[in-house]
């Protein structure tokens, strides 16, 4: 298994904000911070869905499970409720940091062939 993405601390400030507490009705999220952890790996490395490492699950689980939170606005909760927090680190996802496809910027198999 990898090295864990979220510290103790961060993970401390981040449970009380995602669905699944035993407070909550229905099902609890045992594996919320496998989720977690499994989002800012394919953040970090740029990977596609169904590359997700076998240790965060089965990647179509993982992928109905976020796009469920997504629709639910649980992103949104952990933003505003990590904003204020300097040391949160994956709060900025830009460039920098992701990977781009290669089709991504236009390119083609084979490269570049120019028609006389």
């Amino acid at each position: 298994m990898s090295r864990q993405e979220l510290s103790g601390r961060v993970w401390a400030k981040l449970a009380p904000h995602l669905p699944g507490k035993r407070t909550d009705p229905g099902r609890s999220g045992q594996d919320n911070r496998k989720l977690m952890e499994a989002i800012l790996w394919l953040a970090r490395t740029g990977a596609h869905w169904r590359a997700l490492a076998d240790h965060f699950g089965k990647w179509n689980s993982v992928y109905v499970r976020f796009n469920r939170w997504c629709r639910a606005g649980v992103f949104d909760c952990l933003f505003n409720a990590m904003a204020d927090d300097p040391d949160f680190e994956y709060v900025l996802v830009d460039s920098t940091i992701v990977r781009a496809h290669q089709h991504s910027a236009g390119a083609q198999k084979g490269g570049l062939k120019l028609k006389r």
